[in-house]
Order: C-alpha cells, then sequence, then structure tokens
C-alpha cells in the first residue's frame, strides 16, 4: 500500500470527516486509527467514507479484545467498499489492561494464523512491535511493523532486524509549543498512562532509560525523546529523523489541549515537511 511519508495517528474520538479530509487535503498519506478501535471497524469506515485516496490503517486491534473471525469480516468488507485503502494493524495490547495475558508470543501467531484462514492478505496487515522477537514476526508474517513511542534509535535498529522491503511505520508524538516548559507539561500529561505500562517501561530500558527517567512524570531526557516539542521545523527536523534512520512512514500524533483544532497545526508542520 501507498502510505507516503507522513500520516496522523488519533483516537477515533478525534476524528470526524471534516478533519479527515482536511488531512488528506494537506497532503499526509495515511489516517491511523489507535486506542483499540473495536473489531467491527466502523470508526475506519468513517474515515474511508470522508476520504477519496489517503489509506487508513489502525494502530492497532487489540487480540485480546476482537475476534479474528469478526475482524476478518471487517476487513473484507472495508476492502469491498474502498479497494485498497485499509491496513489492518493489530497488536497484543497491555499486560495492565488484560485479565487474561497468556503466551502473549503464541496469541499473536495464533491470531494471524486465523486471518490466513479467513484470506486476509498478509501484505495488508501489520503488526505492533518494539522487541526484537515480535519485529521478526512482523516480518515474517505481515506488512511490517507499527512501533509506538519510541526513538530513531529504536527506528534505525528495527530496521535492522527487518532488513529491507519489509513496512517500518513508527508512531511520534509532537507538540506545536517552542516553551519547553509549557510543551512537556503537555507532553507529561499524555505521558502519564504509558508510564504505568510494563511493555512501554521495558522498551525504554532498552533504549538506555532507567528507572529514574520514569519517577514523577518523566524526567526532561525522557519526555524529550518521547514527544517532539518546538517550532514546525524544528519537529519536522525530529519526524525526518525517523526516516534518515529506516523508517518508511512517520504517524505524527499532534499533542494539544481538550477541544483544540487539530487541523491548523498539520496544516502548519504539512506545510515544512518533504
Amino acid at each position: 500500500m501507498e502510505l507516503g511519508r507522513y500520516g496522523v495517528w488519533h483516537g477515533g474520538q478525534h476524528y470526524g470527516p471534516e478533519l479527515a479530509a482536511g488531512l488528506e487535503q494537506a497532503g499526509y498519506g495515511a489516517l491511523w486509527l489507535g486506542g483499540s478501535p473495536a473489531a467491527g471497524l466502523r470508526d475506519a469506515e468513517v474515515l474511508l467514507a470522508a476520504t477519496t485516496s489517503v489509506a487508513v490503517g489502525t494502530s492497532i486491534v487489540n487480540i485480546w479484545a476482537s475476534a479474528a473471525a469478526e475482524v476478518a469480516a471487517s476487513y473484507h468488507r472495508l476492502e469491498d467498499e474502498h479497494p485498497g485503502r485499509f491496513l489492518l494493524g493489530i497488536g497484543i495490547g497491555h499486560r495492565e489492561h488484560t485479565g487474561e495475558y497468556k503466551s502473549p508470543y503464541e496469541t499473536i501467531v495464533g491470531f494471524l494464523d486465523e486471518l490466513d484462514d479467513a484470506k486476509v492478505p498478509a501484505d495488508r496487515r501489520a503488526l505492533a512491535a518494539l522487541g526484537p522477537k515480535v519485529l521478526q514476526l512482523s516480518g515474517a508474517r505481515t506488512a511490517g511493523a507499527l512501533p509506538y513511542l519510541t526513538t530513531p534509535e529504536h527506528t534505525r535498529e528495527a530496521r535492522r532486524t527487518l532488513g529491507g522491503g519489509v513496512l517500518l511505520a513508527p508512531e511520534q508524538m509532537v507538540v506545536l509549543e517552542t516553551d519547553p516548559e509549557i510543551a512537556r507539561a503537555v507532553a507529561r500529561d499524555r505521558l502519564a498512562t504509558y508510564l504505568q505500562l510494563s511493555n512501554y517501561l521495558a522498551s525504554w530500558r532498552r533504549l538506555g532509560f532507567t528507572d529514574d527517567d520514569f519517577t514523577n512524570g518523566g524526567s526532561d531526557k525522557l519526555v524529550d525523546a518521547m514527544v517532539l516539542h518546538g517550532s514546525a521545523v524544528e519537529v519536522a527536523a525530529g519526524l525526518k529523523a525517523h526516516l534518515d534512520a529506516g523508517a518508511d512512514h512517520v504517524a505524527i500524533q499532534l499533542l494539544g489541549h481538550e477541544g483544540i483544532d487539530l487541523l491548523p497545526g498539520y496544516e502548519a508542520l504539512a506545510t515544512v515537511l518533504e
């Protein structure tokens, strides 16, 4: 699928037909649905119907909460209605949010087997992946990997693990604010939930962060690495660093205060992105 170099990542509650159409007009190549969209994929259907050519992907459908058969049926419905525009991103979710979290790797493999049986093509699905084992699985069984809350250093290592010819599309949070203290306050508010999740802590430890970086809302070092901030030009340079490190596509998550109109910020970024 053609995703372009940059896309937009948000939970379904932040999207709407007008925003989707505006983001397509601004030149973004993909709209990503976060927040574990339900197996019926109705939010994806709304975005596809509101646009004409932009790709729409899930990042990600939580396989603990969604039956593979229902997800596959939804994929085929969207493919029939909007051929060639939907990418099914799936993932294992979080131990802390799942009552029964046994054998996560084997559970992913079993879910992929069921998608195979339901004729969901491998090149039209992708996998949330942080560590090397699941990265390797994403390259072997899907179009590629959708890392979340990572850095260009992780992107570089992920590309080494995946090799060439495999999709690598990391997400990146950003704040368009030149005052670092204001920007960090917004970033810490967004990161608070993730600082309670063991899979992200493990991923950040692999990147060289320590327990000291996870206290008091996160150290400045951690916050600045996970959430780019500054002017549109400065943020664009940070996004490009993922491409330089081997990413094919970067999914941008613009942070702001609740109720803020997101489109002007994305339009400002689009003017300085290559």
